[in-house]
């Protein structure tokens, strides 16, 4: 569709936009201007032209319901300071690492270097 096309508009859209219009050039302004403030208007209040198909979702249900979970799961995961798949614990850093041992309530996380720190919890979580 080319721009400035009204095609996608519904009559409601068009007929507001016109009375918006009639309404900008009874007060002096000037016609293209009237234009284009009653279609900036009537976008601002509507979001533009007809659109089909609602928000373009083609997912069911069940993979929502799915997709909602495993996001779940990963928030919780990155919340416990658990690695994400693919990550080891060496690409933690030293401050991750000592909250994952503070939840797996190792004793002397504090005075732990970042090696130290990283055998204590792969022992532990193992």
């Amino acid at each position: 569709m080319p721009r400035g096309d009204k095609g996608k508009y519904t009559d409601k859209q068009k007929r507001k936009a016109e009375h918006i219009e009639q309404g900008y050039e009874a007060k002096g302004v000037s016609k293209d201007e009237a234009e284009a403030r009653a279609w900036a208007t009537v976008n601002k209040q509507s979001g533009g032209g007809e659109r089909k198909g609602g928000s373009g979702q083609t997912k069911s249900p069940a993979a929502k319901a799915k997709a909602r979970e495993s996001s779940a799961r990963r928030a919780v995961a990155t919340r416990h300071g658990v690695p994400r798949p693919g990550h080891s614990l060496q690409d933690m850093t030293k401050q991750q690492l000592l909250e994952r041992a503070r939840s797996l309530n190792i004793a002397g996380r504090s005075r732990m270097r970042k090696a130290q720190l990283i055998e204590a919890v792969s022992k532990a979580a193992a």
